[in-house]
């Protein structure tokens, strides 16, 4: 992606700015970006980058230039304090126009083809809300918006699919203004309202102390959702994710594998923590631990396929004959010559139409058990049965239940 600053007529004259970032591909739909209290800061200006990888067109105006051009703002104390006092300062119908002449400029770019939404934190999520209202977007996204409950009277003139971000322990947004907001769009199953339990105001931003990573994952895919229905673009994802498999397993091509994904991406193999995080690291371990690494007879057979907005969830069936030290999934082991099939779980997640991240599932023990490095006796764990019972679940359960006969009702004579 590329970014750059771009100026915007206001519609009372004068000109501010707005940060502009252009996906890769050069164009996309469009997405207007609203600043926290603390301006277009480090944080806004990655959440536009993102959205570029993911696609869009994104402008993110200066709408505090009526006071100071380009605030940008950290979250020390003594910045907090400037943000509030800027806060105080400003005019928020006079923001909302701003935020209209933003959308025009928007749509006049080249670069922006197709619809347009609206996403805002805090500060920009309460303006977000407000330009669903008073300017024609096509979906928006607040995150835990602050000064909502006075202006809910204005829910009615949004027509567009929308979704609030609200934080369990948001004192801006308590219990009684999140049922506030959900009365204002009772009867609109296009409106959607997500607690997020035991996060706090600012959930989303690493910088700061109240930073819930899961939080912010889960809240990034369903907004990303929303947008992806209403704006598109639309991306076939298992054709993304079977082109980089055939690149690993059939083609064996480090680099071109890649290629298929976005400029820092990470793998983790959860049973033996191998992978990469970032372009050289993750290369490092295709070329000399994965791919030379993974025995020629290997074999992938699909057993199910889910698809979300920017995730893909394959379960198969890994068959292999462990003719090689294999470092990513049996690390400083010999070859052992045996065969072995395993349930294997990857769940991926993609930015636009490169693969982000990978992380794969398997049972270590069954492996452990098909080579014959574990002795089964004794033990909770199973070997081969367990990809035989996941193929025909008419075999028996509860096998290595001592006490599943115990539960067996009574024979009446």
């Amino acid at each position: 992606m590329t970014s750059r600053w771009i100026d915007i007529p206001a519609d009372d004259g004068g000109r501010f700015q707005g940060y502009l970032a252009v996906p890769e591909s050069g164009s996309g739909p469009g997405l207007l970006l609203l600043q926290e209290i603390f301006g277009v800061n480090a944080h806004l200006r990655a959440v536009a980058d993102l959205y570029a990888e993911e696609g869009y067109v994104v402008l993110a105006p200066d709408l505090f230039w009526r006071l100071e051009p380009k605030v940008d703002l950290g979250y020390v104390e003594t910045d907090v304090a400037r943000a509030r006092e800027l806060l105080g300062r400003l005019d928020i119908d006079r923001a909302v126009a701003d935020c209209g002449a933003a959308l025009g400029a928007l749509r006049r770019l080249p670069e922006c083809r197709g619809k347009i939404g609206a996403l805002g934190f805090c500060l920009g999520g309460r303006l977000a809300y407000l330009t669903a209202a008073r300017h024609h977007v096509d979906a928006a996204v607040s995150y835990y918006g602050t000064g909502m409950g006075p202006l809910l009277g204005e829910a009615g003139a949004i027509r567009c699919p929308m979704v609030f971000h609200i934080p369990e322990k948001d004192r801006h947004l308590p219990p009684p203004v999140r049922e506030a907001i959900a009365d204002a769009f009772a009867g609109r199953d296009d409106v959607q309202l997500f607690v997020y339990p035991g996060a706090e105001h600012g959930f989303n931003v690493p910088a700061r102390a109240a930073y819930d990573k899961p939080a912010s994952l889960m809240a990034h895919s369903r907004s990303l959702a929303v947008f992806r229905a209403a704006l598109g673009p639309k991306y076939d994802l298992p054709a993304l994710w079977e082109r980089h498999t055939e690149l690993e397993f059939a083609t064996r091509d480090a680099r071109a594998t890649m290629k298929t994904m976005v400029a820092e991406p990470y793998v983790n193999h959860i049973p033996t923590m191998t992978g990469g995080v970032g372009q050289d690291d993750l290369y490092r371990f295709y070329a000399n631990h994965f791919i030379p690494k993974t025995p020629a007879d290997t074999k992938l057979v699909p057993i199910s396929r889910t698809v979300g907005v920017d995730r893909l969830v394959d379960e198969m069936l890994f068959c292999f004959t462990h003719d090689v030290e294999i470092d990513w999934m049996l690390p400083g082991i010999p070859p052992t010559g045996r065969y072995v099939e395993i349930p294997l779980v990857a769940i991926v997640r993609f930015r636009g139409d490169r693969l982000y991240n990978e992380h794969i599932y398997w049972d270590q023990a069954s492996v452990l058990v098909q080579i014959g490095l574990l002795d089964p006796e004794g033990l909770p764990v199973a070997g081969v049965e367990t990809a035989k019972k996941l193929v025909d679940e008419g075999l028996p359960s509860n096998t290595l239940m001592a006490r599943w006969a115990e539960s067996a009702p009574e024979r009446k004579a």
